[in-house]
């Protein structure tokens, strides 16, 4: 797999994430069409789903919660993340090593 195209901006990167809420773990599945995808046990209400999705990758990736935001599309499965204090190489090194990626190192 190639390295997705993630957008760095002033002090941080946008990730782009396909949530995949009600799923039997909280996880980071791999990456499709250049979106991260994370699933997670919570259901898509009341913005429970996205709570839960900060709290998987902050856990899985090695950031603390407060980095990372919601950027776009809170009631979308496809949605933004603005990661705070990463580069977007960085960032593709944590995660291809997590999802088992040769090229993260």
């Amino acid at each position: 797999m190639t390295r997705p195209v993630w957008q760095e901006r002033d002090g941080g990167t946008l990730l782009p994430v396909r949530a995949q809420p009600g799923a039997k773990k909280n996880e980071l599945r791999g990456i499709r069409e250049g979106a991260l995808i994370v699933a997670v046990t919570q259901v898509a209400e009341k913005g429970k789903a996205n709570r839960a999705v900060i709290a998987t990758m902050a856990k899985a990736i090695g950031l603390r919660k407060s980095q990372i935001s919601l950027y776009s599309g809170e009631t979308s499965r496809q949605k933004t993340f603005f990661i705070a204090d990463i580069s977007a190489a960085d960032l593709w090194k944590r995660i291809a090593t997590l999802i088992g990626e040769p090229d993260g190192e």
